[in-house]
């Protein structure tokens, strides 16, 4: 063989290594793409919010009042939580809403007197879906998320 065709040789080897390299690497960033667009996807759908409830003869009814749900969404008597909950019998931080694995869980915060979940008691995160009804204290808030 003559140093031609030995270095003719050398070149399209190369020239196959680095294709082979790029082809590797637009699918890791393609896969990449395709899970944070799945996950923003599922953030983007499942955001909602708490909407307050007054009970009249047994029944549910909106007070009007609205709270966006953020991905950590805290509540409680203290003004520095994301929903400021007036009511005495509610603890400082009393409970928690957050978003994992694009499902909604609420967990209470060691608070005095609990957080009920549908009339049950929260001992241990539970999720939470549409409509489900979260007791602090004297105040219902019913979840309402956005389709």
């Amino acid at each position: 063989m003559t140093t031609e065709i030995i270095l003719l040789l050398l070149r399209l080897i190369s020239s196959l290594l680095l294709l082979t390299l790029l082809g590797a690497l637009f699918i890791i960033l393609w896969r990449e793409y395709r899970r944070t667009a799945i996950t923003w996807e599922s953030q983007r759908r499942s955001h909602g919010s708490l909407v307050m409830l007054r009970e009249i003869d047994g029944k549910y009814l909106k007070t009007g009042e609205e709270f966006p749900l953020l991905p950590i969404t805290s509540l409680g008597r203290s003004p520095t939580n994301s929903i400021p909950i007036n009511d005495n019998f509610a603890s400082s931080e009393h409970a928690l809403v957050t978003m994992r694995s694009g499902q909604w869980w609420l967990e209470d915060r060691k608070s005095r007197n609990g957080t009920m979940l549908n009339d049950v008691p929260v001992t241990q995160p539970m999720v939470i879906t549409e409509g489900d009804i979260i007791g602090i204290g004297n105040i219902k808030l019913r979840l309402e998320l956005e389709l």
